[in-house]
């Protein structure tokens, strides 16, 4: 995706003519939840939890877990745009210190984004979440598996028992990625990386302005009303 930095994609969903993407995007899990009731003729979300976007235990957290703003990021660890964006985001997040960050593994370009997806989660059974997503981000060109396992076991995350958490936990990990699809699916979205700030769909990589200037008009989006 090409980086932008105008408002076309940050112009609220809500103010547009509604479409089953756009009543995804209401305020929080209420308007989820209306625009689910939407979409049961759809296979893939008849078992989508509204939830889930914003809840799902699964989902590792950055930031001010109890943050008043949301920022939901679909990502690939083999997506250059997403690794550009990585440090500004966490960089915007930190300043900000009232933003909750909501991690979804979305990985679709290569197999080994998927093993890469399931090294981070597995990591987040140690504590050690944003530790593998970081060194997963920091890659450069096109990563295949045992480049994903090589920047992890760069990090001082105990390698041993991730794989134990990984072989144990398998199932619950693959389920995780499988409803990240599903949401994904249902929000309409069409590639790397995607983000859900507020009521705000941004489909670009941003740099540290454009993050602040979208969670700015998201806060004054809400206190609108």
């Amino acid at each position: 995706m090409d980086q932008r930095r105008n408002h076309a994609w940050t112009a609220p969903l809500l103010d547009r003519p509604a479409s089953r993407r756009q009543l995804l995007l209401g305020m929080g899990a209420a308007g989820l939840l209306l625009a689910l009731g939407i979409l049961r003729d759809r296979a893939f979300a008849q078992d989508l939890d509204p939830e889930m976007v914003l809840n799902d235990p699964a989902s590792p957290l950055g930031g001010n877990p109890k943050g008043s703003l949301n920022i939901v990021t679909f990502f690939d660890y083999n997506c250059p745009f997403c690794r550009q964006a990585s440090k500004p985001l966490g960089d915007v997040v930190q300043a900000d210190g009232d933003i909750r960050l909501v991690y979804k593994e979305w990985p679709i370009l290569t197999d080994a984004s998927r093993d890469g997806a399931v090294l981070a989660l597995a990591a987040q059974r140690q504590g050690k979440y944003e530790t593998a997503h970081a060194a997963l981000m920091a890659q450069e060109g096109r990563a295949d598996s045992a480049a994903m396992r090589s920047v992890v076991e760069a990090t001082d995350i105990d390698m041993t028992r991730l794989d134990a958490d990984r072989a144990a936990q398998s199932n619950e990990i693959n389920a995780h990625l499988d409803r990240n699809l599903a949401i994904a699916e249902a929000l309409g979205l069409r590639g790397t990386p995607a983000y859900l700030v507020g009521p705000y769909l941004v489909a670009s990589a941003l740099d540290t302005a454009g993050f602040e200037q979208v969670i700015k008009d998201a806060r004054a989006r809400g206190k609108d009303g």
